[in-house]
Parts: structure tokens; sequence; C-alpha cells
């Protein structure tokens, strides 16, 4: 038996062009998984930036006509920030006094975060106990490092007003200090 052209070298049973369509569809199939395998890694690169520990990377301040300003550089993202009022100063883990002058206090605490890298060696490259002369502003120190926690402390000879922002493009968080025109 002659079978008509159409239907040479197919399967019994099968129809014309099946084959065509079976291997377009395994290609488009191809085709998809292929994009969606480079488009995995851009996202999953995304969240694994997101959720690495932030490092805080330095501490900088300057004084204004009308407010001072503290700003804590971080490379990664800004994490989670408490401000609070505190009656003194002390080093986490030691419980050892803050050498630093003042009558009113703020602890800024920055979680998660780390002023370290993975393999223990020291990222932050700001000052470990400063005193200042700001209108406001008195001192800072570094008073914590450790489980996810980095603290600083903010030395006042007045009550504090302050407010605190975030920044993009470098990450920082903004903390500023309100007082009298100084201008």
């Amino acid at each position: 038996m002659i079978l008509p052209r159409s239907r040479r070298g197919s399967r019994p049973g099968s129809r014309p062009g099946l084959r065509r369509r079976r291997l377009v569809a395994l290609a488009t199939g191809a085709l998809l998984t292929t994009g969606t395998a480079l488009a995995v890694p851009a996202s999953a690169a995304a969240t694994t930036a997101r959720s690495a520990t932030p490092l805080v990377v330095d501490a900088r301040w300057g004084g204004h006509c009308t407010y001072d300003r503290l700003v804590i550089d971080l490379r990664g993202y800004v994490p989670g920030v408490t401000v609070s009022p505190v009656p003194r100063l002390v080093y986490d883990g030691s419980g050892k006094p803050v050498p630093l002058a003042g009558k009113y206090f703020l602890e800024i605490r920055l979680h998660p975060a780390a002023g370290h890298d993975d393999a223990g060696n020291n990222v932050y490259a700001g000052p470990k106990l400063q005193k200042i002369y700001l209108s406001k502003l008195k001192g800072i120190a570094l008073t914590g490092d450790y489980e996810g926690y980095v603290t600083f402390g903010a030395a006042f000879d007045t009550a504090p007003s302050y407010s605190t922002t975030v920044l993009h493009s470098p990450e920082r968080l903004v903390l500023d200090v309100a007082h009298p025109n100084v201008c």
C-alpha cells in the first residue's frame, strides 16, 4: 500500500504537522524555561542583597544654622532604627560607662546591622569615641557591635529635640537635633 505524500514518514494514526507543532512547543518551552532561569538569579540576588546584614561603615556630623546633624553611613540598606533617650551611656556587653561629658544622652540602635564582615574584619571606619563642639551635639561613641545590633551613643548639654530620616544612594541614617538659629 502506498500512503499519500502528506502521511509518509509519520506514525499510523498521527495527523500531518503534529510533529512540527510538538517541536515548536518544545522549543517554546525551552526558551521560556531559559528566560525564567535567567530571571530567577536576578530576583534571587535582589532578595539576597536585601536579606544580607547591612554594614555600618562610618559616622559623621556637621553643624548647621538651626540643627546639628549626625549621619550613620551603611552598606546595603538602612535597617530598623530605635532612638531613645537614656540616663547614661554604657558599652554593650560590659556595661562600662562611656566617657562622654553631657547631661542628656540618646542611644541609637540599628538592627539587623554589623560593623564587621562575615570573616570578623572590622568595616566600621568612623570614630569609636569622639568629643564634638557643636551647638547641641557634644559627643558620639560606638557603644556596641554585637549579635546583629550596632549601637551608638550621643551626648548633649541640654535636652535634645530630634528627628530621624533615611536617605539613599548612598544609604544612610540621619539624626537632626534642633537648636536656636546661630547664623
